[in-house]
């Protein structure tokens, strides 16, 4: 009797740590989680995102992560929006910061945006909410963790992921359907930035100051109506106490800039932490606008300093 019921009660028992090792294998298959000292090899793709109303093709840049053990991921993912004052550059303008995120264990994904001269604000923001949820929907296909995005974006492009991750559920900037998932949104889980132009006004004033035609135009080109350069500057939505989503920022900011002011950083980045945002607010002693792009001691910082918000993000 004894035996017997030894037996079954190990049937049982097994029984249930099969069950239990199922589901635990199955939580650690789902979450997501970025190891920054981690050198996964990288595969490189391309793929439609969308094409414009002028007929113009957007295209997505994929980095996944590839060569470790089998089952390895879903990996975060991570949506990059690059800068170019609203009127240039493309998915390739912050290759080295996508590669070295992707080498961490992300799968990240650079998209083109419209560009003003082909139709001004809200588009961007809205080429940038389609891709939020687009990532969603397909993620997965490229090994991806479509459950958190986060955004690495730069100078205008920070600009972009700021709106987005203040306004996920404004209309106009969900305006672009997404047919293969209608109901899917465009909420975002934390925002690193470099230089991002979080008060465009300001940026606007100091191009007059210092007589900078070209970037006086990118202005105006991009906020058309005028008006709309203060309807769509973050720092100005704080102040105004706009009802918004805040998710964690990075900003990182070069103390030489002369593009887009110090001051002017700091002040949004104490503005979101008072509305009661989770902002870090890191300035690089010596670096100009772009610094990233020319290879160096804190270049490499710019990239551990990602990395490492990331992996507090999803830890």
């Amino acid at each position: 009797m004894s035996e017997s019921f030894n037996l079954h009660g190990r049937r049982d028992f097994l029984k249930k740590m099969t069950a239990f090792g199922a589901v635990a294998a199955a939580g650690l298959k789902t979450k997501s989680a970025y190891d920054p000292s981690a050198k996964f090899e990288i595969k490189v793709s391309e793929v439609e995102l969308r094409r414009t109303a002028a007929g113009r093709t957007l295209m997505a840049r994929v980095y996944q992560p590839i060569g470790q053990p089998a089952g390895t991921g879903p990996f975060p993912t991570i949506l990059d929006l690059h800068g170019g004052a609203w009127n240039a550059k493309d998915r390739h303008a912050e290759e080295p910061m996508d590669r070295a995120l992707a080498a961490g264990g992300a799968l990240v994904v650079a998209i083109d945006m419209t560009l003003a001269p082909e139709a001004p604000y809200p588009a961007c923001v809205q080429d940038a909410n389609y891709a939020v949820r687009w990532l969603k929907w397909k993620a997965a296909s490229w090994n991806g963790d479509p459950s958190t995005i986060g955004v690495y974006a730069s100078s205008s492009g920070g600009h972009v992921a700021e709106l987005l991750g203040m306004r996920p559920h404004d209309a106009r900037y969900n305006a672009i359907p997404l047919t293969g998932a209608p109901k899917t949104d465009a909420t975002v889980g934390y925002i690193a930035m470099r230089s991002p132009v979080s008060d465009p006004y300001a940026r606007f004033q100091h191009a007059e100051k210092m007589k900078r035609d070209a970037m006086i135009k990118n202005h105006i080109t991009f906020f058309k109506p005028w008006e709309t350069i203060f309807e769509s500057n973050p720092q100005q939505i704080l102040d105004r106490r706009e009802k918004v989503t805040l998710v964690p920022l990075l900003i990182m900011q070069g103390a030489l800039d002369d593009n887009v002011l110090p001051a002017v950083q700091e002040k949004f980045a104490s503005s979101y932490k008072a509305a009661g945002g989770q902002c870090q607010f890191q300035v690089f002693e010596g670096c100009e606008h772009e610094w990233v792009a020319t290879p160096g001691p804190q270049t490499d910082r710019a990239r551990e300093m990602v990395k490492a918000f990331i992996a507090r993000q999803l830890a």
